[in-house]
């Protein structure tokens, strides 16, 4: 059986333990000490790393009434081992999970609904809440939840006793009868958690609750605190400072100076398609009336551009109109017919121009991979399609 350090301490960071076994497994070496501070995965917070006696702690899982240790070496069975947790890491944790604890208990306080879902992520927390929040009652909770942390309350986590537990109201996302672990901040939330959380609610630091979505029926939260959330705000304030000199505007003012550059880039985009079309026009009254097929260069046409002026091209030729963007060796073609089945005729068109593409009877797209000259001598050759 395993000692469990964290739970009598949750912010020791070092420890000495007694090596019990040591045993290959598929992850390394699973080790089991007489005594640890890393925390397995748990209550929807992942598992402790750090060393162990100079080895590396990859994983910490629960094995019954043992903790095993996935480490990257092996340690002697019998010797003493220093321990040694990624303390950040575990700090980072703590406080999201404590701030996680305020936020819920406030919203099932306020709003009756309850926390169905938990997950701590490389990138943020999420929690999934049966019931619809807006934004406006998100802002509530998480103003008050940062009152809660300005209070400096404390964080108690105990294991109340069976006839105390069956008195004491508290959330719980499961069914749970014994050796049941609580933890409680007075006037905000009580709460059956085995993870460890900070000591008072001033270590959480500030609480910052994200994006928001409709899910099953109720609203996933993203949120982060303490650390994680200033250096999150630490890279958005970097995103608009720079966004701000690049429109010349105030960081409060980026929004509406980038709506402003996307109304001037739309008008420009329905210009561009307006010019593009008399563009196309201008080519094809140019174009001449062949019983044969018509070969188009047009580099400086997008596809759409091109395919429109290959569909009028296709009644001013006997043959197929074939036209091609692009650069030398690299062009992107649409090729059309009223008269030929393309999609029959993809094949050797391919075949012959080191190509690849298709589409329908009367039209098809693709790229080759040949010269103007090869293609040039192609459609005004002796093919027949």
């Amino acid at each position: 059986m395993t000692e469990k350090l964290y739970y009598a301490d949750s912010h020791l960071k070092t420890f000495m333990a007694r090596v019990l076994s040591c045993d290959r497994a598929d992850r390394g070496w699973a080790v089991i000490l007489d005594r640890t501070a890393f925390f397995p995965e748990g209550g929807g917070q992942p598992a402790d790393t750090g060393f162990l006696g100079g080895v590396r702690v990859l994983d910490v899982r629960e094995c019954g009434e043992d903790i095993l240790h996935y480490t990257d070496g092996p340690l002697e069975i019998g010797s003493p081992v220093f321990g040694e947790l990624d303390w950040d890491k575990r700090f980072r944790r703590m406080q999201n999970h404590s701030g996680e604890h305020l936020v819920s208990g406030l919203v099932y306080r306020l709003y009756g609904f309850s926390n169905v879902g938990f997950h701590m992520g490389a990138d943020c927390v999420t929690v999934d809440f049966d019931g619809e929040l807006d934004r406006e009652a998100l802002d509530k909770i998480e103003t008050l939840a940062n009152i809660a942390v300005g209070e400096n309350l404390p964080v108690k986590a105990y294991f109340p006793s069976p006839s105390a537990l069956k008195r004491l109201k508290y959330r719980s996302k499961l069914e749970l009868a014994e050796h049941v672990r609580i933890v409680k901040i007075k006037g905000y939330d009580v709460c059956a958690c085995c993870a460890p959380h900070v000591s008072r609610t001033g270590e959480i630091g500030a609480i910052k609750l994200l994006e928001h979505e409709r899910h099953r029926g109720g609203v996933r939260i993203s949120m982060l605190c303490g650390l994680d959330a200033l250096e999150d705000y630490r890279k958005r304030y970097a995103s608009t400072a720079e966004i701000s000199a690049l429109l010349s505007a105030k960081h409060h003012e980026v929004a509406a100076a980038v709506r402003r550059v996307l109304d001037d880039l739309g008008a420009l985009k329905l210009g561009l398609a307006e010019a593009r079309k008399q563009l196309v026009l201008a080519k094809a009254a140019l174009l001449p009336e062949t019983d044969g097929n018509l070969c188009l260069f047009e580099p400086q046409l997008d596809t759409d551009s091109l395919r429109e002026l290959v569909t009028l091209g296709m009644e001013r030729c006997g043959g197929v109109c074939a036209g091609f963007t692009g650069v030398e060796c690299d062009w992107k073609y649409v090729i059309g017919s009223r008269h030929a089945d393309l999609r029959k005729a993809a094949k050797n068109i391919n075949r012959a121009l080191n190509g690849r593409g298709g589409g329908r009877p009367e039209m098809i797209q693709g790229a080759v991979s040949c010269s103007k000259k090869d293609i040039e001598e192609y459609f005004n050759g002796k093919a027949i399609f």
